[in-house]
């Protein structure tokens, strides 16, 4: 047998033990006892990537990341209030004592042409922006505390004939005929009626005349008689205190004049609308006494 190959055999058989011993140490499985090594896992430091190159996409899942909490909006600041304006005091509708002050005032600056009544209308409203236009305030016709201020500092505390006349309007001077003796005292012009004894008004009265159709007659007549309960026979209206002066004409109570006042008129009559005044100028007169009619 030629001897020069030994060498490399056992040069294989070395090399053979060196493979298997090593086998062992990284854990491979060898046969002869049947028993099982464990695994050994050996964790390695993660790699970088190069600089420059592309990024793998990761295999775990990305991290959920909780929504960041709604941020309200500020509440926007409330507008501007605008600066306080004088509260109204009286205006068209109002009614009462403080009312018949102010119309007494403003006709002592001759802005009201009539007799405090207590109740604010279209002519205090005016009356009243008349004052507002003297003043170069504004033109409202209602009454604030500045027009109060400016209006008393122009004129008196009105008296107690001043607040509580006894007609709306302003009788007008009486006519001579009126100025002697007993007379009923009546005008157009102011739509009053006087009772007057020796040139000294005693008692005025509003009063509302009959329509173009059915004139009430001007001049000088005489009570003819009296009829307290008075019904017309013409037109079977009730006519209170009636005092007959002229053919068929009277003075007398009319309900129809205190609740629409100068919106209607008589069949020539004269009426009265305040009750009580003309029940004291009933108990009165006398038949025979003065009437003047006149304008």
């Amino acid at each position: 047998m030629h001897r020069r190959g030994a060498p490399a055999y056992r040069r294989l058989t070395a090399a053979a033990a060196v493979m298997l011993a090593a086998g062992a140490v990284a854990g491979c499985q060898t046969k002869g006892t049947g028993a099982q090594e464990p695994l050994i896992r050996v964790s390695k430091a993660p790699q970088q990537a190069p600089a420059g190159a592309p990024s793998k996409p990761s295999s775990q899942p990305a991290a959920k990341t909780a929504p960041a909490p709604a941020t309200r909006a500020p509440k926007p600041a409330p507008p501007a209030r605008p600066a306080a304006q004088s509260a109204v005091r009286m205006a068209p509708g109002s009614r009462g004592e403080n009312v018949r002050e102010l119309q007494a005032r403003l006709r002592q600056l001759g802005l009201f042409d009539r007799n405090p009544t207590g109740y604010y209308g279209s002519v205090t409203a005016g009356s009243v922006t008349a004052f507002q236009k003297q003043r170069g305030m504004p033109r409202t016709g209602e009454v604030t505390d500045p027009v109060l201020t400016a209006l008393r500092a122009r004129t008196h505390q009105p008296t107690r004939t001043e607040l509580h006349p006894s007609t709306s309007r302003p009788p007008a001077a009486p006519d001579p005929r009126c100025t002697t003796g007993r007379a009923l005292c009546i005008s157009k012009s102011s739509r009053t009626a006087a009772w007057m004894v020796d040139g000294k008004v005693r008692t005025a009265m509003d009063v509302r005349f009959g329509s173009d159709y059915t004139p009430t007659r001007e001049g000088r007549f005489k009570v003819d008689f009296k009829s307290r309960h008075h019904v017309s026979t013409i037109y079977h209206t009730p006519m209170p205190y009636a005092m007959f002066f002229s053919r068929g004409q009277a003075v007398h109570y009319s309900s129809d004049f205190a609740a629409r006042g100068y919106a209607g008129a008589s069949h020539g009559c004269v009426n009265v609308r305040d009750k009580k005044a003309i029940a004291k100028v009933f108990s009165q007169i006398r038949p025979g006494d003065k009437v003047i009619v006149y304008k």
